[in-house]
């Protein structure tokens, strides 16, 4: 728990190098060596054959038979971590229809980056494919590839990705942000009249963060609120949060096994996960429906129409197009903002000084921006910083997935065009050899990189990757990180947290990484 002053720069580049890496792949390591077509530069001369690369097991369905047995899945990121520990920097990985070459190292990431091409691939979710196509609904960009995502994409960019696009909701994300708080305020006070106690209160946040993050996701792409914050939240929503968390925990085993054919057969698995994701389509087509039906009696004149109504005002989206894409940032949003935001009410909970700190810079942007929430948040480093740090530690995806387009060589390894190669970032951001203090919440630590950066020592390139990198980024990457800061300045502004232990947080895996019991966090009035 330390916001110490940046160091010198020779001390701030240095990594820490382990006895495996010393020697060639110490400067691999350190970003010395090259890749791709530089590859006879690298020490040693001969580049290696992809075969001679280590490997966690030939035999894909022994392998995949022992993740199932030792129940690996809601722990592959200390797999992952527990594989480059002993194998080194790079990696193969055999699992039932899936094989990866896996990396870590923010110099092999860029070398990756560099090989994506055009129109970068990532790895399809095979069960939300089969769910598309057995359904007959389109699929949006987050399952295409190639021209087509390309297309896509560039049109979603202007509406939720650009500056302007994103500005335009910050105020309705900072007015729910603003709701949430005056809903836990009013809870903390009827809890202290109560009990004629203190003004504070004891609870795990998580229902109300779900709440939080699907009433601002609706707001935004819908251009409605729904009302979570009242005593009696609708049966509706409920069930969208339900089936959310449910499509999450089925994914990650079905990515292994041949979803078609569950689905002939009729597997429970497959049920479950399809059930999942007909009750979040039957809520967006709903939510959709009105949004139609707003826009085309003009009712909503004066409020925001959301990404929905840009969309359909703009017409260079069919409606199937439009409902496939919107599905899929509702279905993303709800847990990738709420998720990280329980990681982030515990860290600082548990770094009452590094709270402290960031309280003191988010209220004194505050004072300045006069009422402008996207001034408050440019003049307060600390809180994005605060938001990197949680998900350097707490990665939503534990991996990012490319398909490059030509051979390159990682680690002086050959690796042919169209591998499958992953960028593990939960092993990344508690590596020694890639931060100081890994272990430590520390916010701070991104202005210091980024010092170096500017000061050509190469500081946090390819190093804050929960997004993922270049065109294939996150689509609802700005939103969420608007969501996720404006939400902690106005609970930082109103509340004092704390936790009655400081242990680490256990972590699982559904298709993203939760703790394996939501932390409880006391909120006291300041």
């Amino acid at each position: 728990m330390s916001l110490a002053p940046a160091r010198s720069m020779s001390a701030a580049v240095r990594m820490r190098v382990p006895p495996r890496l010393r020697g060639a792949a110490a400067s691999r390591a350190l970003g010395v060596t090259a890749g791709g077509n530089e590859a006879e530069k690298v020490v040693g001369g001969r580049v290696r054959s992809f075969e001679e690369i280590p490997h966690t097991g030939a035999n894909r369905w022994l392998n995949l038979l022992t993740f199932w047995r030792e129940g690996r899945f809601r722990l592959l990121h200390k797999h992952m971590e527990s594989s480059f520990n002993s194998l080194g920097p790079i990696y193969r990985e055999h699992l039932g229809l899936q094989s990866s070459v896996n990396i870590m190292l923010p110099c092999d990431i860029a070398e990756l980056f560099r090989c994506e091409g055009l129109n970068p691939r990532r790895m399809v979710l095979q069960p939300w494919a089969t769910h598309r196509e057995v359904r007959g609904h389109e699929k949006g960009v987050f399952l295409k590839n190639g021209a087509e995502w390309r297309a896509d994409r560039l049109l979603l960019n202007k509406e939720v990705m650009l500056s302007a696009a994103v500005k335009r909701f910050v105020p309705h994300m900072d007015e729910v942000a603003r709701d949430f708080c005056r809903m836990m305020q009013s809870r903390v006070e009827g809890q202290a009249s109560a009990k004629h106690g203190k003004s504070s209160l004891t609870l795990n946040p998580s229902p109300d963060l779900f709440a939080f993050a699907l009433e601002a996701s609706c707001y935004i792409l819908y251009g409605e609120r729904i009302g979570l914050f009242s005593s009696t939240p609708s049966l509706e929503s409920q069930k969208f949060i339900w089936a959310v968390e449910r499509m999450l925990a089925t994914t990650m085993p079905l990515v292994y096994l041949p979803a078609p054919l569950l689905e002939r057969l009729g597997a429970s698995l497959w049920t479950q996960h399809a059930t999942a994701w007909d009750h979040i389509f039957t809520h967006a087509e709903a939510r959709m429906k009105r949004g139609f039906q707003r826009l085309s009696s003009k009712a909503d004149v004066g409020e925001t129409p959301g990404v929905l109504g840009q969309l359909l005002e703009k017409g260079q989206l069919s409606r199937e197009a439009i409902k496939a894409n919107i599905t899929e940032l509702m279905a993303g949003a709800v847990d990738t903002t709420a998720v990280p935001l329980q990681f982030a009410l515990f860290e600082l909970a548990r770094n009452p000084a590094v709270q402290e700190i960031v309280r003191r810079q988010v209220s004194e942007s505050v004072g300045r921006a006069n009422g402008d929430p996207h001034k408050a948040l440019e003049g307060a480093p600390l809180l994005k910083g605060t938001v990197k740090e949680i998900l350097r530690l707490y990665p939503v995806g534990i991996t990012v997935q490319r398909y490059p387009v030509q051979d390159l060589v990682l680690q002086n390894y050959n690796i042919p065009a169209g591998t499958l190669v992953q960028a593990c970032l939960y092993p990344m951001g508690r590596s020694a050899d890639v931060f100081d203090d890994p272990l430590t919440f520390d916010p701070a630590r991104w202005a210091r990189m980024r010092e170096e950066r500017a000061d050509g020592g190469g500081g946090g390139s390819f190093r804050s990757l929960a997004f993922g990198f270049g065109s294939r980024q996150c689509v609802g990457r700005r939103i969420a990180e608007n969501e996720i800061q404006l939400l902690l300045m106005h609970i930082l502004l109103n509340f004092h947290l704390s936790v009655s232990s400081s242990q680490d947080l256990d972590t699982k895996l559904t298709l993203i990484l939760q703790p394996e019991s939501p932390p409880r966090i006391t909120f006291r009035i300041l």
